[in-house]
């Protein structure tokens, strides 16, 4: 089985501040280490409630403008149910709804198959936990 479906855990540190941190190289990493040359699809999984998984251009602004847009969308107010953590927590646990914790992406000939700008990133607006784990999922 280890042959068609491979799966690897990354433990990332985003730090005390809002962020959309770049995996592409990671992912390209793991698919070096375990496609073989294959196709297939990758699956980037991030098991927390605070977290999700973006494909964007990153480095031109776009990363930035997603967070400002997220900032718009779930403002870190008192408005929030969810109270737990610091003020605006709560939107914390609703972003997983607009950027979903998860992305499957095809792999052609053991290579991640994006567009000329896309990266495969963790957004984490969670200023609480700055340890992260994010699953990597091979199936060929």
């Amino acid at each position: 089985m280890s042959d068609v479906f491979t799966t690897r855990i990354l433990n990332v540190t985003t730090g005390s501040e809002e962020t959309v941190l770049d995996l592409t190289d990671a992912c390209a990493g793991f698919l070096d280490e375990v496609a073989r040359g294959r196709d297939g699809l990758l699956n980037v999984f991030v098991p927390h409630a605070t977290a999700g998984v973006a494909v964007l251009e990153t480095g031109a602004g776009s990363d930035s403008d997603l967070l400002a847009a997220l900032h718009t969308l779930l403002p870190a107010d008192d408005r929030w149910q969810h109270r737990h953590g610091s003020p605006g927590h709560g939107r914390d646990h609703v972003l997983p709804a607009l950027v979903a914790p998860h992305a499957t992406l095809p792999v052609i000939g053991g290579r991640l198959e994006l567009g000329t700008w896309q990266a495969v990133c963790l957004v984490d607006t969670n200023r609480d936990n700055p340890d992260r784990q994010v699953r990597l999922s091979f199936l060929g």
